[in-house]
């Protein structure tokens, strides 16, 4: 289990079938302090030119919210350990959300020169609702230990 003193960040996942691009925004590790937008070349009024897969013009915002700022080898950690997971449910369970990034949270947080991620089952997200008395407490999470590079070096031995 990550100790407090750990930076732990909270990294949800966006699911839309394909990569987010945008602007660089600030390099300030705040965690959550919205930083405004560069000027967009081409975009006027908040909108953007359609991509050759969008259906409309992106809503570009004015001032973005971060849910997060990660450097970049923390990012890679927690995606290697994203992969790691998914690769090891079974074939069966493919396409259910429970089993699906979106069905997922990822913490991480760093000691010395290792990222530690933990990832946790969030069912809330695939409509489950839990029973009056119900505790998700005891629900299932994965911990591993990943370098900077992105080479998973140890899953924990022990999650309920």
């Amino acid at each position: 289990m990550l100790r407090p003193h750990y930076a732990i960040l909270l990294v949800s996942l966006l699911v839309d079938g394909g990569p987010v691009t945008s602007p660089a925004v600030s390099s300030r590790q705040d965690g959550g302090v919205a930083a405004p937008l560069p000027g967009l070349p081409g975009v006027a009024g908040g909108r953007g030119v359609p991509d050759a897969g969008a259906a409309e013009p992106i809503r570009w915002p004015e001032n973005l919210r971060p849910l997060a700022t990660l450097d970049g080898p923390a990012v890679i950690a927690a995606h290697a350990a994203l992969q790691h997971l998914l690769a090891r449910f079974p074939k069966e369970y493919a396409g259910k959300c429970g089993y699906s990034p979106k069905g997922l949270d990822v913490i991480v947080g760093q000691e010395g020169d290792l990222y530690f991620v933990r990832i946790d089952q969030r069912m809330d997200r695939c409509g489950w609702v839990a029973p009056p008395g119900f505790s998700t407490e005891t629900d299932w999470f994965e911990l591993y230990a990943v370098s900077p590079d992105g080479r998973v070096l140890a899953r924990a031995p022990y999650s309920p």
